[in-house]
This record gives C-alpha cells, structure tokens and sequence, in this order.
C-alpha cells in the first residue's frame, strides 16, 4: 500500500451540505483527498456520488460546510475559476461533442491552457489513447461508447487538472471495455494524476484506490484504505453481492 502521509491535501471538504430545493442532498461531508492518491467514491444509485462531484466542480450549490483545494477556500468560487484552478471533470455520460471532429473534442478541453502547448498536449493526449489518434479526423459521435469514454477522459486531461474528478467512467461498457478504463486509470495514478473515482462498480474501484469512501443517502458511513473496504463484510453484503 502507497504510503501518502506526508503528501499534501489537495482537496479538504468538511462538514459539507447541499440541497435541492428543500430536500437535503449532502449531509455533513467530510473527505480528503492528497496529492496522488486516487481516492474511490462509491455508493448506489441516488446516494449522492455525483451531486458530491458537482458540488466539487462548483456546478451544484452548496448549503453548508467548506471545500478547500489546493490550500484554498473555493467554496464560492465559479465553476470557470475551479477549472482554470485545476479541478476538470469527466462527467457522468461522457457527454462528448458529438457532431465535431475527436480534436476539436480536444481542444475545447484545453481552452484555459496557452495556445503554444496545444501541440504538445495534443500528443501527450494521443500517447495515452492511441485510438483517438487514428480516428481524430472523425466526429465524436461516430465512436464507440468506450472510445467515446476515452475521449472524455482526454477532454478533461487536456486542461492539465491537479484533480481529476472521474464520475462512473465504467457506465454502460462491457467488461472488456471496462477492465481497459480501469487499466487507463491506474496508468494514470502512475503518473502522479490525482484522482477522485466515483463508481457504481465498487469491487473495481475500492481494488484500485488508495482510499475510500462509502456513501449512503447523501452520508459518508464508512472509510479507509480501499482494498480494506473491499474486504469489509458491511460492503461485501451493501456492494459485492458477497
């Protein structure tokens, strides 16, 4: 297990809440993430995964609590500041350009970057998923539903994020496709990408993290070192079917 004690936060929220309208989505979040780690986020459907990763990115207001990144209170701060900040997200969907060509996919992802590294990044981009390079030509909507996760991915790589916020990259893929997201992921955590994963697919994403947590009806109820929590009986029994 990689040890990360004596790396710094990047992301600190504490006692964090949000509501939509008058339904409480997020209760008193408290989470951390440090500089490298890939930390998982998992829950079922409607705990509260991705409000907690909007919540994150400044795209869902929050009703209580602070989100501190990178040292700094950015609690209210715009979703355009936490990008140029370094926060980027793949959001849940994928949500590529569909009608415009794989580069120009790209290249909107690297709108808050200077103009002179484009070229680079573009190759760093295309290092990473070579599938892209071949097809980059092509509009968005012509690929597949992994190639189409791939390019989401290098969107948000594209804008150099100190934080990366992975929301159910698995969504929709067969296994195959799935075990190949997962292996981009780790090649990422490789990199020293920090990364907060969250994922319906516990099993994959608590195998591979450093951390997690275990969200339930907008709560945190458990944490630690991910294999730990793949391990523990409450999340084989909730999560894994086990």
């Amino acid at each position: 297990m990689r040890d990360f004690s004596g790396a710094a936060p990047v992301l600190e929220i504490g006692a964090l809440a949000s509501h939509y309208g008058p339904i409480q989505a997020l209760h008193a979040i408290d989470m951390e993430v440090r500089q490298g780690q890939l930390v998982a986020l998992v829950g079922a459907n409607g705990a509260g995964k991705t409000t907690l990763l909007r919540a994150i990115s400044g795209v869902q207001p929050v009703s209580g609590g602070t989100i501190r990144f990178a040292g700094a209170d950015i609690t209210r701060l715009g979703a355009d500041r936490r990008v140029r900040a370094g926060i980027c997200q793949v959001p849940e969907g994928r949500q590529v350009f569909g009608p415009m060509s794989i580069e120009d996919n790209l290249r909107l992802g690297a709108y808050t970057r200077p103009t002179g590294e484009l070229a680079a990044d573009l190759e760093r981009v295309y290092g990473l998923f070579p599938v892209l390079k071949e097809k980059r030509a092509l509009t968005a909507g012509m690929l597949s539903g992994g190639q189409q996760q791939m390019l989401a991915m290098a969107r948000a790589l594209m804008g150099h994020p100190k934080l990366l916020l992975l929301d159910e990259p698995s969504m929709g893929l067969a296994p195959l496709l799935i075990r190949e997201i997962f292996r981009i992921v780790e090649s990422l955590v490789e990199q020293g990408i920090t990364i907060l994963l969250v994922e319906q697919n516990a099993h994959a994403a608590l195998a591979i993290a450093d951390v997690g947590y275990v969200i339930e009806t907008g709560a945190i109820v458990l944490s630690g070192p991910g294999p730990e929590l793949l391990h523990n009986e409450q999340v084989q029994s909730a999560y894994l079917g086990m």
